[in-house]
């Protein structure tokens, strides 16, 4: 039931300025997690186990890597009526303008959807990390006959205030709700929530920004286009006039859309039980397959390290960090909490023995901290990036600051000796 009647839609967001440079010849969704997959597959993946396999990834910057990635990873049979599409913001001949937001992101693209058959449309964000089983929601959705239903996470008072908080009746039906709330206004908003919940002070219902409508009622919001966004108007002013269902989720969610967030979800899959389970194999995380030789390493001493395939290492220590896939580390070089991304593909055996041509990857007796370098990296010999809250924000041509964390830029060259 749930394959042929939900139609899902994956916003991948604006230019996504606050996880610059990691954006800068990238679209978000496009953006390397976890050393081997793209925050795209996270929705893709989820709605794949949730038996959903139509859908659509709507973004508007960058989209040729995304396009690539969906290409070469998501191929159903051809008997199937299953697909994985990229709409990238199009000119027509009634609209001539970017996405303007979530809103407008589907609006512009309605004609695309509506050539389908469905009675449910499933609308996620492309920058979240979880792992939840839509199905049980989109039952629940049916089950009490809403017209819209939220997914919605308990948070606690610090974290309240940056998302739109919402309260609900004993039969989960939302009736009150209010966008990124002050601080005064929280004793208000408590909701009732689990004991688990209760105990670490997460008392407050906040949307995560995951909605089902109905198809009739999104087709009919969608001509009004003074609206050009879930979460600030569509959602609001709605509630009162459409039953909406709150999904109370509390799992395992957080939003990455900042360069911090970002960092501490990848470092956190370091962890002995780590938050985000990869290693589930109903919750199973799919992404291109490539075909990689085993990782190999060499005199390195290795604690809460996560390494993906296809890697060279003769560090002398590695620690806290996160190696993607065919990553190189050089002799005595030491690595602490660090996301390396890796690379795209291998160098010849003779570049790398060329002393004038940069070598991929991490160089000998270096020492990285707080740091994350980004895809095609060659940091030279005897370089020094010490990331933390002593620096300062800043730009340059081959690395950024944000937040302490130091940002290797993609295909970035740091030269021999260099001190961050």
């Amino acid at each position: 039931m749930i394959n042929n009647s939900v139609l899902a839609i994956i916003l991948g967001g604006g230019q996504g300025s606050r996880l610059h440079p990691l954006t800068e010849q990238r679209s978000k969704p496009a953006v390397p997690i976890a050393g081997k997959y793209r925050l795209v597959d996270i929705p893709i993946s989820n709605c794949i186990n949730s038996d959903i396999k139509r859908m659509y990834v709507l973004t508007q910057f960058n989209s040729a890597s995304l396009n690539r990635h969906i290409k070469n990873t998501y191929h159903f049979s051809f008997f199937s009526s299953a697909f994985v599409d990229v709409l990238a913001a199009e000119q027509t001949p009634d609209n001539k303008g970017w996405f303007q937001g979530t809103a407008d992101a589907v609006r512009q693209s309605m004609h695309h959807f509506v050539r389908h058959e469905f009675d449910y449309v499933l609308i996620l964000s492309g920058d979240q990390l979880y792992q939840m089983d839509y199905a049980e929601m989109i039952n629940a959705h049916v089950k009490s006959k809403a017209k819209i239903s939220i997914a919605t996470i308990p948070v606690n008072a610090k974290d309240a205030t940056s998302f739109g908080i919402l309260k609900s009746d004993d039969k989960n039906v939302i009736t009150s709700f209010i966008e990124k709330p002050d601080a005064s206004l929280l004793p208000d908003w408590t909701s009732d929530v689990s004991d688990d919940m209760k105990s670490q002070g997460r008392n407050y219902l906040a949307s995560m920004g995951i909605y089902i409508f109905n198809r009739d009622l999104l087709i009919k919001l969608m001509k009004d286009d003074s609206t050009i966004d879930f979460g600030k108007e569509i959602i609001p002013q709605n509630i009162e006039k459409h039953k909406t269902l709150s999904y109370q989720y509390e799992g395992y969610w957080t939003d990455i859309g900042t360069i911090d967030s970002f960092f501490e979800a990848n470092l956190r899959l370091t962890k002995d039980i780590p938050d985000f389970d990869l290693y589930d194999k109903k919750k199973r995380i799919y992404t291109r397959a490539r075909m990689l030789p085993t990782t190999k390493i060499a005199g390195t001493i290795l604690d809460e390290t996560v390494i993906a395939e296809g890697c060279i290492i003769s560090a002398g220590k590695i620690e806290k960090s996160v190696i993607g896939i065919r990553s190189r580390i050089g002799d005595e070089s030491t690595v602490i909490k660090t996301y390396m991304m890796g690379n795209d593909y291998y160098q010849p055996l003779s570049d790398v023995e060329n002393s004038n041509i940069s070598t991929l990857g991490i160089g000998a007796r270096c020492f990285i901290k707080n740091a994350i370098l980004d895809k095609n990296c060659c940091i030279g010999d005897d370089v020094r990036i010490n990331g933390g809250r002593h620096l300062e924000d800043t730009e340059t041509e081959t690395y950024a600051v944000r937040d302490g964390i130091v940002v290797i830029k993609k295909n970035a060259v740091i030269p021999n000796g260099t001190v961050i």
